[in-house]
């Protein structure tokens, strides 16, 4: 975990390699109740038997599941000192180049883009990558949008 004492500290990282989160598997459990929570029932996420002879040979998380993972998938990457709080402003350019299996272990990786002074406090970019253990392209690219208040 990397952490900066403050915003000043943390503007001298833009442009930066932040550094990688813990890892996280995806279980059926979890692909099951994010498929719950959306109404996102599509085989090839819940039915193991169809998904086996299917185009991933198991079942796969949902796409937008790989997303909403990114605040637990970068929490222990970095914090910053003296805000009063940080909150999800939202996601640009989002791409899933992998499929992710059932069973993956996922973690993800964070560069700071930019910050810059807001109505608020400060937005923050990040490109986040995140990575599926063993697997060569990514499962999920996005630049999360954080505003950061002090």
């Amino acid at each position: 975990m990397r952490v900066f004492q403050g915003l000043p500290e943390l503007e001298k990282a833009v442009g930066a390699h932040l550094g990688y989160g813990d890892w996280h598997t995806v279980t059926q459990e979890q692909i099951d109740r994010f498929a719950d929570a959306t109404g996102d029932h599509q085989w090839i996420h819940i039915d193991p038997e169809r998904a086996a002879a299917g185009p991933f040979g198991t079942t796969i998380a949902h796409g937008f599941l790989t997303l909403s993972l990114l605040p637990m998938l970068t929490a222990s990457v970095y914090t910053v000192e003296g805000l009063s709080m940080g909150v999800n402003y939202g996601t640009n350019k989002v791409r899933f180049p992998s499929p992710v299996p059932v069973n993956s272990r996922l973690r993800a990786g964070v560069e700071l883009v930019s910050l810059a002074p807001s109505s608020m406090g400060y937005q923050a970019i990040s490109r986040v990558s995140v990575e599926i253990d063993g697997v060569a392209k990514p499962a999920c690219v996005a630049e999360s949008v954080s505003l950061l208040v002090p």
